[in-house]
């Protein structure tokens, strides 16, 4: 539990039908007493009221009306932060909100950091480390696999596994030191075996939720992918379609795109980022230069290609150097205007051809569309997308952690059927016990904890 009350706007700045300011700290119900008058027979002032109940009435400030508002009131510990908590439904809109918040803060409360309210809730045994980044990914889901995903390691899914193999390195450890307080007792064979199996079976387990890391990436970031091509291919007319309404505009002149354009869509439940790229040539004036120099930058940068030609011309030289010059990455070939006579075909060289999937689109009619959505999805995700994977999608920081403890239980390993010293085979077996801790919040820093809750936006 905290000395301070903290308090901020919990919605997206902005015009809208609704606001809401969170108090949360031991002053939650005296502050928001200040700030709130009830209105009606059943209203209560905060203090009075009992917990998880809402009362109707108008903030105030020196005698004059800010808004009308709905005043929530939940004790502790049955809330988010296991503190007591206000929260303030005021109208939408900057104003508003902001005139609220000051009220609230002028009664004795703190604005809010980052990420600060989820930070107590951890703080306070409320969620563990893991279950906090949840909170995150959660707001910036952009699937529906995404939410799901996140919704399971919110719920716990994760940490109950990763408590059981902490869990299990613990006994490890404690059975290694009490015969090291023993130096001249040897371990039992029996006793060693059992050991041996309990830290395979942990290292298998991390190998096991450490192949998950790449597609929990995916589901969290998405995966870029560039449009690239000549001019006047069908790029801006590509992006439209995959969106599904019009982004990018459409011409026959060629060099309309002049800048990159990046959109996100759904594609069979994965977020991809789509960037739609300046024609690739060189460029006649100064804003056509920069155009395709940025192009090149986030070419650098992506982790799929569509590559999009003319399937109604024949495949030309600028066509061949692109096939050459992206070769090394995966790529989808996206033959476009399929509706006109073809004239073009793709060179037998596998130069030209290396890691390469062609999908026959046009983009006039939508023709063809299905089929490139599922090549996407099978260059970048193998197989298909099982509940039990979205319950332990690890994020970039739990791969650093599991990386380390899986070496360290391989050292433990190596120590044991080696009959090395058991103070080698205790000491590494700690640095595996730390950090996977590390992943739930039983081994923490203050640097890490602001790393993580600095990600958050104020009010969460």
């Amino acid at each position: 539990m905290f000395d301070d009350t903290i308090a901020a706007i919990a919605t997206p700045l902005g015009e809208g039908g609704l606001a809401v300011i969170r108090i949360s700290g031991p002053q939650a119900l005296a502050i928001a007493d200040h700030a709130f008058t009830p209105v009606g027979k059943n209203s209560l002032k905060p203090s009075a009221a009992p917990t998880h109940t809402i009362h109707f009435g108008k903030v105030t400030r020196n005698g004059k009306t800010i808004d009308e508002v709905l005043v929530a009131v939940l004790r502790a510990p049955r809330t988010f932060t296991r503190e007591d908590v206000v929260e303030i439904t005021c109208h939408g809109g900057v104003l508003p909100s902001k005139l609220v918040l000051d009220t609230v803060l002028a009664a004795g409360a703190r604005l809010a950091e980052p990420g600060e309210f989820t930070r107590r809730a951890f703080l306070n045994g409320r969620i563990d480390l893991a279950q906090a980044e949840a909170v995150v990914d959660i707001i910036h889901s952009r699937t529906d696999l995404a939410l799901r995903a996140a919704n399971e390691q919110l719920a716990g899914k994760l940490s109950q596994r990763i408590n059981q193999l902490r869990d299990d390195l613990l006994k490890t450890l404690a059975h290694v030191e009490a015969y090291l307080d023993f130096p001249d007792e040897d371990i039992p064979q029996e006793t060693q075996t059992q050991l041996l199996k309990r830290l395979e079976a942990g290292a298998a387990f991390m190998a096991e939720l450490l192949r998950t890391a790449d597609e929990g990436q995916i589901l969290r970031r998405g995966i870029r992918a560039a449009i690239i091509g000549r001019p006047n291919v069908g790029k801006s007319s590509l992006l439209n379609q995959l969106l599904g309404h019009d982004r990018a505009i459409v011409s026959p002149i060629a060099g309309t795109t002049r800048d990159t354009i990046e959109e996100t869509a759904n594609i069979r439940g994965l977020p991809v980022v789509f960037i739609d790229t300046a024609g690739l040539r060189e460029g006649r004036d100064v804003i056509e230069v920069e155009g395709i120099r940025r192009s090149r930058a986030t070419l650098a940068k992506a982790e799929l290609i569509l590559h999009v030609l003319d399937a109604s011309e024949p495949l030309t030289e600028a066509d061949k150097h692109y096939l050459t010059e992206f070769a090394d990455k995966k790529r989808i070939v996206v033959r476009n205007k399929t509706d006109l006579p073809l004239k073009l075909e793709l060179p037998a060289d596998s130069r030209f051809t290396h890691h390469v999937s062609v999908v026959d689109v046009c983009c006039l009619t939508g023709t063809g569309l299905e089929a490139l959505k599922d090549a996407i999805k099978a260059m970048v995700w193998a197989g298909e997308i099982q509940n039990e994977m979205l319950q332990v999608m690890i994020n970039s920081r739990h791969q650093d952690a599991l990386n380390r403890a899986l070496a360290a239980t391989q050292l433990t390993l190596g120590a044991l059927r080696a009959g090395e010293t058991l103070e080698l085979a205790a000491m590494d077996l700690r640095i595996a016990v730390n950090a996977v801790g590390e992943i739930v919040g039983k081994t923490t820093t203050e640097d890490l904890l602001d790393l993580i809750f600095s990600q958050f936006c104020i009010g969460k």
